[in-house]
Formats: structure tokens, C-alpha cells, sequence
């Protein structure tokens, strides 16, 4: 069994292709966490000149404290807004991600198992053995994968599950 040029050629693309999904969407979130940190620092800037003014023109020291009291809360539904949405960004590419190891593991695993076919038709007699632990080792390399995506699911529900408890506060 050799893997001619052709097949050496298309697998060499198929990973430089990947290696350009994932920076693709890494660079993707990464400039919508850009945009957001500076749309949030922009207005933060704004909120706290206008709260300087109103706290600035209060009469007296009662309408000043009671001018910035008012200013907390939206200043707290700012930030959790901003919580939000940062972890909105990094699960949407958390998924985008864990679908593209998703199909190359699936990749793998189809030439996987055709070469492990291939090895076991054109195997001398007596590895048979041998074929059969490779497939376990397959079959349990499979398995794991499952679990890990499994778990991986589990947690990020159970994030988004406490994310969204938080926000309805």
C-alpha cells in the first residue's frame, strides 16, 4: 500500500484549507470582540461625561447623590449586557469550531478505516490479530471522540444555562 501524489497533494490541500477555516473564524470573532470592546469603551466615555455633567449641576449634595444613584444601574446593565454578548461571540465560534473538528475527525475516520480495510484484505495470513486490534484501537478512538463531543455539549449548555439565569436578574 503507498500513497501516491495525487492522494499526498489533496490531503496536504484539505489541511492547509482547514488551517484557513479556523483562522478565518478565529479572526472573525476576533474582530467582533474588537468592535465590541470599542463601541463599549465609546460609550462608557459618553456615559460617564454626561453623569460628570448631571452630577455637576446637581443644586446640592442631595441631588448629586441621588444623580449618580441613577447612574449605577444602567451602568450595571451596560456591563452585564457586555458580558452577554462577549460570551455570545465566543460560543457561536466554539461552535463553528467544534463542527470543523467535527467533519475532519469524520475525514479521518472514513481513511481511517479504508486503510485499516485495505491493510486487512492485503494482510499475510495470521494477522488477523493484529487487524483486529487496530480496529479496536478505531473503534476506541471513536469512542472517546463521542464522549469528549458528549461532554463538551453538556458543558456548554450548562454555561448557557447559567449565562442566562445571570442576565434575567
Amino acid at each position: 500500500m503507498s500513497i501516491n501524489t495525487e492522494q499526498f497533494a489533496a490531503a496536504n490541500k484539505a489541511t492547509v484549507d482547514s488551517l484557513l477555516a479556523v483562522a478565518n473564524t478565529a479572526l472573525a470573532s476576533a474582530e467582533r470582540i474588537a468592535a465590541l470592546n470599542l463601541n463599549t469603551a465609546r460609550s462608557a466615555l459618553e456615559d460617564t461625561a454626561s453623569g460628570v455633567q448631571t452630577v455637576l449641576s446637581a443644586k446640592d449634595p442631595q441631588a448629586a447623590f441621588a444623580a449618580q444613584k441613577s447612574l449605577a444601574q444602567p451602568a450595571v446593565d451596560k456591563a452585564v449586557a457586555y458580558g452577554k454578548s462577549v460570551y455570545e461571540i465566543t460560543s457561536e465560534a466554539q461552535q463553528e469550531l467544534a463542527k470543523m473538528v467535527e467533519a475532519q475527525f469524520g475525514e479521518f475516520q472514513k481513511s481511517v478505516t479504508k486503510m485499516v480495510d485495505l491493510a486487512a484484505k492485503s494482510a499475510p495470513a495470521g494477522s488477523e490479530s493484529a487487524v483486529a486490534a487496530i480496529q479496536s484501537a478505531v473503534a476506541a478512538a471513536n469512542s472517546a471522540f463521542g464522549n469528549m463531543n458528549a461532554v463538551a455539549k453538556q458543558f456548554a449548555d450548562a454555561t448557557q444555562a447559567n449565562i442566562a439565569a445571570l442576565t434575567k436578574r
